[in-house]
């Protein structure tokens, strides 16, 4: 049997330092998880300027509906098809019919609502 040298201090120091180097990367508090961190900050900040940017829009939207009746009249007619009194509606067909294109005779167009 061939007797057990010691371990060199060198040896010792190499391989706490390598451990230390381990855990300072590869650690829950270490340079990945710092990265990892730093990408999802990135993200959230993208999330939340999209995010003000579309409060802005909506705000701007809320702030017309309450100050400008003329947007109201416009989603009221364009949405719901309300019409004044004593107006006519004319609605068109937004593409041509197959039975139109054969010389078939077209049905009326609904007539206009009342509010």
């Amino acid at each position: 049997m061939t007797p057990r040298r010691p371990l060199h201090p060198a040896w010792l120091v190499a391989g706490a330092l390598a451990l230390l180097l381990l855990a300072g990367v590869l650690g829950d508090n270490g340079a990945l998880q710092l990265w990892r961190l730093r990408a999802d900050v990135d993200a959230l900040h993208r999330d939340v300027q999209v995010l003000e940017a579309e409060n802005e829009r909506l705000s701007r939207a809320i702030a017309e509906l309450r100050d400008d009746p003329s947007v109201l009249e416009r989603i009221a007619r364009e949405e719901l098809g309300l019409v004044r009194p004593g107006e006519r509606v004319l609605r068109f067909p937004k593409s041509a019919r197959p039975d139109a294109a054969a010389g078939s005779p077209a049905a009326p167009a609904p007539g206009p609502r009342s509010p």
